[in-house]
């Protein structure tokens, strides 16, 4: 015989549409939201491992100051136990458009290219580029490129493997996609072109492959020795250190951990917000339940009735929500990677691991929350249901409250304790709901804030590290010193410090030039939190001396971190370092040849953090601000509309003593607005301070420096648009009130 309950469920759904629709539109947008991003990374990372393999991706590189011959090369790979290969560089700056362009010869043994459009330079005069430096200077296939007097053609767009993060250089803390890219020709074509900066690099692989890290550490250490020992090094990375390898591979790895942990805070928001719903549920039925035991229905077949319509709901949305994540937003995602990484070509992969986490693991969570607390209640007698009487522990008295404020202050305090599970709830929701709206928020106006720093903290407006003394007759030019220490602090990224030989009248960096101290700069103090007479550890670069500075004083430089010293003194502080010749100059110095200037440092290569950062992350934190502002809406609203119901019976009776929906919803909905007013003005800052906490964590594992700000500017509007989505939320609760009838309160009397 059919189930006659089965009949009250279409009912139960359209009386609770709105409840069902939010815990829907929850469920959907989570679930969505992670699987997409899930699936896509999965891929994505897939792709990326196998590249190691299918391009045959170097161990590491060093750089020589001149060619080796055959003999020497011979000597390097017998003593260090590599197979070296050449793979030279030169790179030149464009014409037309501001960019630098880092041009290798073809490869066909180390650091293999996959073409993803067009074909392989053939011609002398022919050029294939990375595809999203194409991409954002409009080049195509048949495009020229115009750099060092020659003009060259775009053959095909590819990925070279070496290079999936375009970091010009390995301290960079930023990649750069827009003023810098990379591209091969053919080896004559590369010969043909002018070697004013030309780079003798030569890729390694080792003759046994190192198991893990630590090992590789410990080969590359070795291999220094002997390569210094022979010939004159001017760059060592080994692939374990190279950003512009690794980083594409550990950003997508750590944002899979951060997806997670995101994804398991929302769903304990989500178990609370159901154990609320599911509670309220069996408060609202309990006539219906008593009645129902009494007339001889099993406490197990009133669990099954009871989770039909929740399970309905969570099947559909995750239904829903994979349909999705597979689909739109798991090409989003990939397009937001394709957008900053100069990935491989990848096939989209069925993740079960995701399956798990986004769906079985929440919809396990869920029926479980339901089952526990429908069965905790449905061991009560069937007397109880039908008297309302679901309380397990004792009524105790409420606690007086001073009868010198006012009525109305009176009955919406007693709401607020009352309902106390649920504004926490609402409270925790707010904050998580705040934190990933401002999330959404701060990046663009704090970049550009960051970018405007910088601006207005150069050294000068162009620095020229020199490979060769040499004179300048421009008046804005100041020469002064500079050479690299390495940082290894415990809990931070190893990197490259600039020491800074500073002249005592210069008219670019001004510090006290008395001191034995270094002077650092501002970004160096607060990455490191450092103060002055405290003592820093350098190390040399390739070699074994350590280095023991005393903080002297501050320069206030964001940009980057450096160390700045006497020019006189700096050779008798660091008599074993070679330094290079630098020249500060707010004017472009064009009386000095070409082939002895090593480096520029331009306006253009210190905010190329901050521009990359904007292009990277600008469409994804549009996602963050809709789904912040989504999820306020569902748990104000899916808990508010809770407490109105759990009160239903009161707000009856308050009708019945003859106060207007006005008056009502001055009470019941002003509780609640207080309570989600106040969480927001509460939790914003709160969340503020929780992001910026986790930024200076995260950017501990990379070189560099970049400083969380934030105008109070944002945070209002943030605090406006929570307030916005509330007022919102607030107009659907007072038509819940408008629809609580005046016979409500006699139908449950005890």
């Amino acid at each position: 015989m059919r189930n006659p309950l089965l009949k009250r469920i279409p009912r139960e759904l359209r009386s609770e549409f709105g409840k069902q629709l939010a815990i829907f539109l929850f469920f959907v947008l989570v679930i969505s939201a992670a699987s997409g991003f899930f699936v896509a990374d999965d891929s994505l990372i897939k792709a990326y491992d196998e590249s190691f393999e299918k391009y045959n991706i170097e161990d590491g590189n060093f750089e020589l100051n001149e060619q080796a011959d055959a003999a020497l090369l011979s000597d390097i790979e017998e003593a260090g136990g590599i197979k070296a290969y050449k793979n030279f560089y030169k790179q030149e700056e464009t014409e037309g458009f501001e960019s630098k362009l880092r041009i290798y010869a073809e490869r066909s043994e180390i650091d293999r290219v996959c073409l993803m459009e067009g074909e392989l330079p053939a011609a002398d005069n022919e050029i294939a580029v990375d595809r999203l430096y194409a991409n954002n200077h409009d080049l195509k296939q048949g495009s020229t490129i115009e750099l060092a007097d020659t003009t060259l053609t775009v053959s095909g767009i590819v990925a070279l493997s070496d290079y999936s993060a375009l970091f010009e250089n390995p301290t960079d803390l930023m990649f750069d996609n827009d003023k810098f890219g990379v591209g091969i020709m053919t080896q004559a074509g590369f010969d043909a072109l002018r070697d004013n900066h030309i780079h003798y690099i030569y890729s390694w692989k080792y003759n046994e492959s190192p198991d893990d890290n630590a090992e590789a550490k410990d080969m590359s250490e070795e291999l220094i020795k002997v390569i210094a020992a022979r010939a004159q090094l001017t760059g060592f990375i080994p692939e374990y250190t190279n950003q512009a390898i690794i980083f594409t591979g550990n950003d997508m790895t750590g944002d899979e951990s951060s997806m997670v942990a995101f994804l398991y805070i929302t769903i304990v928001i989500l178990a609370f917000v159901f154990s609320i719903t599911t509670d309220s549920t069996i408060t609202q039925e309990a006539g219906v339940i008593g009645t129902l035991r009494a007339s001889g229905y099993s406490r197990g077949e009133l669990l099954r009735h009871y989770l039909i319509v929740p399970m309905i709901t969570l099947v559909l949305a995750a239904i829903i929500g994979n349909v999705l994540g597979y689909t739109l937003l798991q090409s989003f995602f990939a397009k937001t990677y394709y957008g900053s990484y100069s990935l491989p070509t990848y096939n989209v992969l069925f993740n079960a691991s995701a399956f798990v986490m986004t769906t079985v693991i929440p919809f396990a969570i869920m029926l479980v929350i339901n089952v526990v607390t429908l069965m905790s209640k449905l061991r009560l007698s069937p007397l109880r249901f039908i008297r309302h009487d679901l309380s397990r522990r004792r009524k105790k008295k409420a606690f007086r409250l001073n009868t010198k404020l006012p009525i109305m202050v009176r009955f919406r305090l007693r709401i607020i304790f009352q309902n106390l599970p649920n504004y926490i709830t609402l409270i925790v929701g707010s904050f998580l709901a705040n934190a990933i709206l401002l999330f959404g928020m701060v990046f663009e106006p704090m970049l550009n804030n960051y970018q405007d720093m910088v601006k207005d903290n150069m050294l000068a407006q162009n620095i020229y590290i020199l490979k060769a003394d040499a004179e300048s007759s421009s008046s804005s030019a100041e020469k002064g010193s500079m050479f690299s220490l390495t940082s290894k602090e415990e809990g931070y990224a190893e990197e490259d410090i600039p020491i800074y030989g500073i002249k005592q009248d210069s008219d670019y960096v001004r510090f006290d030039h008395g001191a034995k101290d270094v002077t650092v700069s501002s970004a160096y103090r607060e990455k490191y939190k450092l103060s002055e007479g405290d003592t820093i550890t350098l190390y040399q670069k390739y070699g074994d001396r350590k280095y023991e500075l005393r903080v002297g004083g501050f320069y206030e430089y964001p940009a980057a971190l450096a160390i700045f010293a006497d020019l006189d003194k700096i050779e008798e502080m660091f008599p074993d370092e070679q330094k290079s010749t630098v020249i500060l100059s707010d004017s472009k110095l064009t009386d000095i040849d070409d082939k002895l200037i090593a480096a520029t440092i331009s306006e253009s290569d210190l905010t190329k953090t901050s521009r990359q950062l904007i292009r990277s992350m600008n469409g994804l934190m549009r996602i963050f601000l809709a789904f912040g502002i989504v999820m306020f809406i569902l748990v104000i609203y899916l808990l508010a509309k809770i407490i109105i119901e759990k009160n239903a019976q009161s707000i009856s009776m308050t009708k019945i003593l003859g106060y207007t929906n006005r008056e009502i919803n001055g009470l019941y909905i002003h509780s609640t607005t207080f309570v989600a007013l106040g969480s927001i003005i509460f939790t914003i800052p709160l969340s503020s301070f929780v992001i910026g906490k986790v930024i200076e964590i995260v950017f501990r594992s990379y070189p560099g420096y970049f400083e969380y700000s934030v105008s109070p500017l944002t945070l209002i509007e943030a605090g406006l648009i929570g307030a916005g989505a509330y007022a919102l939320t607030a107009l659907l609760l007072t038509r819940k009130v408008k629809k609580i009838h005046l016979a409500d309160a006699l139908k449950n009397v005890e």
